[in-house]
């Protein structure tokens, strides 16, 4: 069971995945980053992983996330994120 979900930021695709690594690897969540690049990133654990893809849109940008097993966790960082 995978959700799927798209929301909006202020910031940069750059600032955007630093956040997101922030919040879901080692120092919050504790996943592991498997993968990252400038405006992606990919981690895993607890049995399950996300996928975090930013594309700049207007003066921020767009945040595609992709979980398994971390519904609520990506749900609750949508919410934070600057808008």
């Amino acid at each position: 069971d995978m959700l799927s979900l798209t929301t909006k930021t202020k910031l940069s695709p750059e600032e955007a995945i630093k956040l997101a690594l922030a919040f879901f690897g080692p120092g919050g969540c504790g996943l592991e980053v498997k993968e990252l690049a400038p405006s992606c990133g990919y981690l895993e654990g607890g049995g399950g992983h996300i996928d975090v893809v930013a594309c700049a849109e207007g003066k921020g940008s767009s945040l595609d996330l992709t979980s398994q097993e971390w519904d609520h966790q990506v749900q609750e960082f949508a919410r934070k994120v600057p808008r």
